[in-house]
């Protein structure tokens, strides 16, 4: 048994460091479609009063991020719609780059934190998405917007979550979608919206797409799987519509005409089963809510649930770091390993315990191999956070503060089981230098995806050895950030209090959101040098 675990060791260390986890066992891991989670919190649902909505950007997206300024537009001007700026190296790289369009700009437009899916405005606007692909017969690549430029738009243009859903609603009528199934989660200093949104098929230059909101006091998660159920356009509160759904259901052969229409059931994907929900859904509605006595085995899960206690912003991010530990979905339960241990008198006895090796992110090439050895090992359960992650946010946005320090983007790079998060505020206005960089085409010491991802491989070649230090640093790194926050906010509110005709603060304020933001960076990444250290000594003499 040593042997044969001592091989498969060298295989997963050799697989980490060739860059396999971009190749074929990468591809492995998504041949369903699953990528993304996003997890919402209604005001009243959440601890503080804050709306929440999140991200977790799956996939080999771009890392870099740059904070774009507010401008103000002459008449006449226009704004590009690109197509292909995802997968970009820099901010002036144009590789795959296409301009799908034009269309009349505004007067004003507001900063806004451009991610790969941009995220976060000056105004406490938030956007998370996650992907659902739908019926591929909806698809028309010739509308002008995939989901990206319809969030980039929105965040320039609007500081509320009607007002984005109202604007994305028309461009798509107007000038079309051209992208698969998505699910975007629209967040606000009120409220939270989700949003899904498709094609109107192969001749149509348009879209269908409904909207509902998630009530105050609810939670409410999307996972790649559409989730808005029974269309209720006469509820003004809490629907918002395009009026051709069912006509467009219709015509595909996508519904009957019979009984209630349900989008979800209309445009459903695949994997999903015939569902509204997998894993990651009823992981995170079954954590927050366990007295429902939600199950894998019913039919359908609520749109949003009442949590049984109110949600803190920490609470989202532990569940962005869910692998279903201890559950009968834990895919490190069966790979087990015996060892000797000494009993108070001295006595040898054998104890059978998880095998240091087990990791939730294994690859298929591992789980193949473990399967090979003993079938039915591991069962691939979609955990909520994965090895392939991009990037992931937390969005915390508080309407009793001034919008520069009460809107965070709490962003981590890499796996968010294992990254720690840096704060960037509504008032951020640039970031550090690393952020100019993506670090996923090649390994770049200045990228900032390098700075933990290092420390993340290689703990998890001996997960069940490094856990404890790395999940016990993770803390100590967050706790900091959020201790340093009722300072820095009491400094926001004073600046503020100062404002007149004669004295502007905003250069001020923006310094010191800034480098609160620099703070944190430079904390965690040394941390995650540290951890790094700290891993090659403890697996100095080999894994």
């Amino acid at each position: 048994m040593k042997k044969i675990f001592s091989c498969i060791l060298t295989f997963v260390a050799l697989g980490l460091m060739s860059g396999s986890v971009y190749g074929q066992d990468y591809n492995s891991q998504l041949v369903d479609g699953q990528s993304c989670t996003s997890i919402m919190v209604g005001k009243k649902a959440s601890t503080d009063g804050s709306v929440i909505t999140s991200h977790t950007c799956d996939g080999r997206y771009r890392t870099w991020m740059t904070v774009e300024p507010a401008a103000d537009h002459k008449r006449d001007a226009v704004h590009t719609v690109k197509k292909g700026t995802m997968h970009t190296v820099h901010p002036n790289d144009t590789t795959g780059v296409r301009i799908a369009g034009t269309i009349p700009q505004v007067a004003h437009t507001y900063a806004y934190l451009n991610t790969a899916y941009p995220c976060l405005n000056e105004k406490q606007l938030a956007i998370g998405e996650t992907t659902f692909g739908g019926p591929d017969i909806l698809v028309n690549k010739n509308g002008m917007f995939n989901i990206e430029e319809l969030e980039r738009v929105a965040l320039q243009r609007c500081d509320n979550a009607r007002d984005a859903i109202r604007l994305i609603g028309s461009l798509i009528k107007q000038y079309g979608y051209g992208d698969g199934g998505e699910c975007i989660t629209i967040a606000d200093r009120n409220e939270v919206w989700q949003m899904e949104i498709l094609g109107e098929g192969p001749d149509r230059i348009g879209g269908v797409w409904a909207a509902q909101r998630v009530p105050d006091n609810h939670v409410a998660v999307s996972a790649n799987i559409p989730r808005i159920g029974k269309l209720k356009r006469s509820d003004k509160e809490y629907f918002m519509c395009s009026d051709n759904i069912e006509a467009v259901a219709k015509k595909y052969g996508l519904w009957d005409g019979k009984g209630d229409f349900v989008f979800w059931k209309a445009f459903n994907a695949s994997y999903a089963n015939g569902k509204n929900f997998r894993e990651r859904e009823f992981f995170i509605l079954n954590s927050l809510a366990p007295s429902l006595g939600l199950s894998m085995d019913m039919d359908e899960l609520p749109f949003s649930v009442v949590p049984d206690q109110n949600v803190d912003v920490s609470d989202v991010m532990q569940l962005l770091r869910s692998t279903y530990e201890g559950t009968d979905m834990d895919m490190c339960r069966n790979i087990k390993t015996v060892v000797n241990r000494k009993r108070d008198d001295g006595t040898v006895y054998k104890d059978t315990i998880i095998s240091p090796i087990a990791n939730p992110w294994m690859g298929g090439n591992m789980q193949g191999t473990l399967n090979w050895l003993k079938p039915g090992t591991v069962e691939f359960k979609r955990t909520v956070s994965v090895a392939w992650c991009s990037y992931s946010f937390v969005a915390q946005l508080r309407d009793w503060l001034p919008d520069e320090v009460g809107g965070i983007c709490w962003l981590a790079v890499d796996n968010p089981g294992q990254s720690p998060r840096v704060p960037i505020f509504c008032g951020t206005t640039r970031l550090p230098k690393v952020y100019n960089v993506c670090g996923q085409k090649k390994f770049d010491e200045n990228a900032v995806l390098w700075k933990y991802r290092k420390a993340n491989k290689l703990a998890t070649v001996s997960w069940q050895r490094t856990r404890d230090i790395m999940m016990k640093e993770l803390m100590e790194q967050e706790k900091k950030a959020f201790n340093g926050l009722k300072e820095l906010e009491e400094t926001v509110r004073s600046l503020k209090a100062l404002e007149s005709e004669d004295y502007n603060p905003s250069q001020r304020i923006s310094d010191a959101l800034n480098d609160y933001t620099y703070k944190v960076y430079d904390n965690t990444s040394y941390a995650w040098r540290g951890l790094e250290e700290i891993f090659w000594q403890m697996f100095g003499m080999g894994f």
